[in-house]
């Protein structure tokens, strides 16, 4: 299960919580201008906007081999395009629903979405415009990966939405919070804030007895109700509070600092979350990019320093993938 969010400073910052049992060895990867994006039912894209993120990069399968030559595929988990649009896409097991080929549609694949739209968005209101010709397409990559049940959040540093593709539908939602997590479907996360309608970060007032002397004997008790468990309805909850009322200075340090500590609010720790057979889900990563600059920055579970990568520091119209391994082994400041 995994929690997304975004942040506005100076700058905007977007990223997430990547919680899971286990690692397909996924990398952080740059793909330039000129990496071919080619799709099972639409058009490739030779030319497009550079990407910078995270993906499981994958042999693409043999029947969509390019002159023969086997073509690396970055199954994307989290971008951001140098025009500063970012796409996370989250569990959504149970709900997501992929359809057969429409023929006046844009048939497009879940793997594919996030290149699909940042190979050609600007903005989220182009998404938004891209989305209403496109159909979710209940294709896998390849026999060995199973097709993931997912719904996406997608961000500027104006707005964001949330994309589902469901029973009944495409549903795109305008997301006020920047926050989103599993299941339930965004619309019934969102509607469940109410029930913490009257939750504070302020000293709580006495409204249970006012003829009683009831006293705040703890700082923070305006917040008592607050979720803490790991189910992903009470860490929308949590990441919301922690996000709305989140204060940091404007400078790029502070506000990565402050991101991070939003994302670590929500965090799964080892252990804690026991899926059977020796399985347990935690976060595995947590990834934080700056739209506007396009730098990303990640920590591991493993790794708590903050590692970096500029998405302009390479050459952005190259046609080879950059790859670059995570760093997940703890890095620790020794001061004497």
């Amino acid at each position: 299960m995994c929690t997304a969010a975004i942040y506005q400073t100076q700058n905007t910052y977007f990223g997430r919580n990547l919680d899971y049992d286990f690692s397909y060895g996924e990398e952080t990867v740059i793909v330039p201008r000129n990496f071919p994006f080619h799709f099972r039912e639409a058009k490739s894209h030779d030319s497009h906007h550079a990407i910078i993120g995270i993906a499981y990069v994958a042999d693409t399968p043999t029947n969509l081999l390019v002159n023969g030559t086997p073509k690396s595929y970055p199954l994307l988990y989290d971008a951001v395009n140098e025009k500063g649009l970012g796409i996370a896409g989250l569990n959504f097991v149970g709900n997501a629903v992929y359809n057969a080929h429409i023929d006046d549609k844009d048939n497009i694949s879940q793997f594919e979405f996030i290149p699909w739209v940042l190979s050609q968005c600007a903005t989220v209101s182009e998404a938004k415009t891209l989305l209403t010709k496109m159909n979710f397409r209940d294709l896998k990559f390849n026999d060995q990966l199973p097709i993931a049940e997912l719904h996406w959040i997608i961000a500027d540093n104006t707005s964001s939405i949330v994309v589902e593709s469901v029973a009944d539908g495409l549903k795109i939602y305008d997301n006020p919070v920047g926050i989103l997590t599993n299941n339930p479907p965004f619309d019934e996360q969102l509607f469940h804030l109410n029930n913490y309608i009257n939750l504070t970060n302020q000293e709580p007032v006495n409204r249970f007895a006012p003829n009683l002397n009831l006293q705040a004997y703890s700082r923070g008790m305006g917040a008592i109700g607050l979720p803490g468990d790991l189910s992903s309805q009470s860490r929308f909850v949590k990441a919301t509070f922690t996000k709305t009322h989140s204060l940091s200075a404007d400078d790029e340090m502070s506000s990565v600092s402050q991101f991070f500590h939003i994302l670590y609010s929500v965090e799964q720790q080892y252990g804690c979350c026991d899926l059977g057979d020796n399985h347990y889900e935690h976060t595995l990563y947590s990834s934080c990019y700056n739209l506007e600059k396009g730098i990303f920055y990640y920590t591991t579970y493993n790794n708590h320093q903050i590692s970096a990568l500029n998405l302009h520091h390479v050459d952005l119209d190259s046609s080879e993938l950059f790859r670059y391994p995570i760093t997940n082994i703890e890095q620790i400041n020794y001061q004497n």
